[in-house]
């Protein structure tokens, strides 16, 4: 009950009557706490409790416009009543208006923190908005405010204030005591998750969920770690389960649409998009990846509307204006232009916005030709990039070394016959930018070959041989190899194909073009002998430009400056120098500058080398209707072209750091 308001009755009948109809309406009887409410402020029209409840039934019956208007006109009288804050935020998350509704629930727990029904809505807003670190912090606050005991209070505060280990000494003391505490338990997995603990995660939330099938927080948590470990069916079992009991739930919507994307399913994840922007029309975040959905399958104006929309809602969303630019063949207009420049001065968004405006006005400009000033947007973007990865060139240099010393050629000798015999992959591997997009598209054009993604499989065995819980934890790997034994070697690579059949089709062979996994040839080859391995080369100085111009989504943290970049592919070169010694004939090195000026003869090698009857449609890959998901995914929907083979040297005067950090690999090009 709101007591901040003057008395205006004494005797106590009014509080009483109040507290009758407050019953009536935390009772679910509406009716009648509107009826009570409405005799009492006949006499009190200025009474903010009966206001509150009038308001509440109106959200309750259904008349959420009514329900609005009621509790801002409460609000201005009485600013500080935490719940009708909190009633509004429902009411206009219940009328679709997701980001006002999120700012009265914030409003909400900073006069009352311990509305745990806010946190939890605001968590659940939040992933609707794409904003997965907020509605952790959120959904953190909402196990605070139910919490009871101190010991897992503590451990909460710590967890939110970013002490993990002392969080998770807390927790682990906790379950000591109570060990089937779901609410402790799911922290222990959060603290997990923040590690990059998957598997451990895994385990606690599946414990969690046997011991309360009903927590439907654990379950979302739950279905977001088997998709980040690529179990995307069983994710997607998880969010079907979520959606029988509450069908038109945004968040758990926005987690399918997520899943679905993964699993290459784009068709169904635009519905669900759709069906999310019915009821929140004006969201940002989700019109954003409605459109990545459109841009994938090909339908390119719809894509553009999409992004388009995106800004119009949100001026500062760096990421709307880039996704355009990111499209390659859309050119902005000069109030785009004019509009990106005023958000940087502005300097009203995040670090986020600032570093994709920067990306999307250095396209913008590079299409007007305006090369310098293009290149000063480039290089401001990569320098605040560089800053929040904190990439270390020494650690690819070092690993590399690893890797040369952990595999002779005596390694793959000793361990010939060895692994699953499956022939079903073909890697493409190299830099980002280097023309891998393409040869997928070729490949895929073919009848018996599937295309998919760039899979992680490769990445998560490596990291697993590590067996290094925490990132500053030494890894085993690679200098464990040869340990592996022949039940290993085959165990590994038929995992590799189980998960990642859910990519594929029913085509005999699929591709997957995770470009770094150069750096795990010997482990691919030990796995999977019979895998076919192509290397997508370019010139240096083109490769490498061409990323550090692009934003990437993840990852690829390398191309942020032209030092990092230059290194990296010195380092790339240097292994699949070593690969050609110890694997003779294994790799086939696919020149970017061949593939487009002798299309033919260069697609004929490709098929022979991966035991393919040559087929025409390869030749017509641009007519091939597929999901493509990289940023090259509109030019490689065009014929051939050779315009971008040179356009590096438009910057040619900006580029001496790259030439120096390239070295002697510059003047070998192209290789032997």
């Amino acid at each position: 009950m709101h007591t901040k308001e003057p008395k205006v009755v004494a005797g106590g009948n009014l509080e009483s009557a109040v507290h009758a109809a407050l019953a009536a309406l935390s009772a679910g009887r509406h009716r009648q706490a509107r009826a009570q409410a409405e005799q009492i402020l006949l006499l009190y029209p200025r009474e903010v409790n009966c206001r509150f409840i009038l308001a509440s039934a109106s959200r309750a019956e259904g008349d959420l416009s009514g329900a609005v208007e009621r509790l801002e006109a409460l609000l201005r009288d009485a600013p500080d009543f935490a719940l009708a804050q909190q009633e509004l935020g429902f009411a206009l998350a219940d009328g679709g208006q997701l980001v006002p509704a999120i700012a009265a629930l914030q409003r909400a727990v900073r006069l009352q923190p311990d509305l745990a029904a806010s946190w939890k809505l605001m968590g659940e807003l939040f992933l609707v908005d794409g904003d997965e670190a907020s509605a952790a912090e959120a959904f953190n606050q909402h196990l605070l405010a139910v919490a009871e005991d101190p010991t897992l209070i503590r451990a909460i505060r710590s967890f939110n204030q970013g002490k993990t280990g002392q969080a998770e000494r807390l927790c682990r003391q906790f379950l000591h005591e109570h060990p089937t505490h779901v609410t402790a338990i799911r922290l222990l997995a959060e603290i997990g998750l923040r590690v990059g603990v998957l598997v451990d995660a895994e385990r606690l939330l599946q414990r969690c969920l046997e011991l309360a099938p009903d927590f439907d927080l654990a379950r979302v948590s739950y279905a977001k770690v088997l998709s980040r470990r690529e179990k995307l069916e069983q994710a997607l079992a998880e969010a079907d389960r979520l959606l029988a009991a509450e069908p038109e739930k945004p968040a758990y919507l926005a987690l399918r649409a997520s899943i679905l994307v993964r699993m290459g399913d784009f068709e169904q994840s635009i519905r669900c998009y759709e069906h999310i922007l019915k009821r929140f029309p004006e969201q940002p975040g989700i019109l954003l990846s409605y459109g990545h959905a459109l841009k994938t399958v090909g339908r390119h104006e719809a894509a553009i509307e999409a992004y388009q929309g995106a800004y119009g809602l949100r001026p500062s969303f760096g990421d709307a204006y880039w996704s355009l630019a990111n499209l390659k063949t859309y050119r902005f207009s000069d109030d785009e232009l004019q509009g990106m420049r005023a958000e940087l001065e502005r300097r009203a968004g995040t670090h986020e916005d600032f570093y994709h405006l920067c990306f999307a006005l250095g396209k913008a400009l590079e299409d007007r030709g305006e090369y310098d000033d293009a290149f000063r947007y480039y290089e401001l973007g990569n320098g605040i990039k560089a800053r929040l990865t904190g990439y270390d060139a020494d650690d690819i240099t070092r690993f590399v070394r690893r890797m040369r010393a952990a595999c002779p050629a005596e390694l793959f000798t000793a361990k010939q016959g060895q692994g699953c015999p499956a022939p079903d992959p073909i890697f493409i591997v190299g830099l980002p930018r280097s023309g891998s997009t393409l040869l997928e598209q070729i490949l895929a054009s073919h009848s018996q070959v599937d295309g998919t993604k760039e899979l992680i499989q490769i990445l998560a065995i490596a990291r697993r041989l590590g067996g290094n819980k925490k990132k500053s934890d030494p890894s085993r790997y690679p200098d464990n190899l040869a340990e592996l034994d022949a039940e290993t070697l085959r165990e590994l690579g038929e995992e590799y194909i189980d998960r990642t059949r859910v990519q594929r089709g029913q085509a005999p062979f699929f591709i997957d073009k995770m470009p770094n996994n150069f750096l795990h040839i010997g482990l691919i080859a030990l796995i999977l002998p019979k895998a076919r391995i192509i290397d997508a080369r370019r010139h240096p100085m083109a490769a490498c430009f061409s990323g550090f111009t692009q934003l990437f989504a993840r990852g690829q943290s390398f191309t942020y400056g032209l030092q990092n970049i230059g290194r990296y592919y010195r380092d790339y070169v240097d292994l699949m120098d070593h690969w050609d010694r110890v694997l003779p004939g294994k790799v086939l090195r696919v020149r970017y500058e061949d593939m487009v000026t002798d299309t033919e003869p260069q697609v004929r090698r490709l098929l022979e080398y991966c035991g393919l009857e040559f087929e025409d449609d390869c030749l017509r890959f641009y007519q091939t209707d597929r999901a493509v998901r990289t940023a090259s995914s509109e030019q490689v929907r065009q014929p051939i072209y050779q315009g971008a083979i040179a356009h590096w040297k438009h910057f040619e005067g900006h580029l001496d750091e790259l030439r120096q950090a390239l070295g002697p690999v510059l003047d070998r090009y192209p290789p032997d």
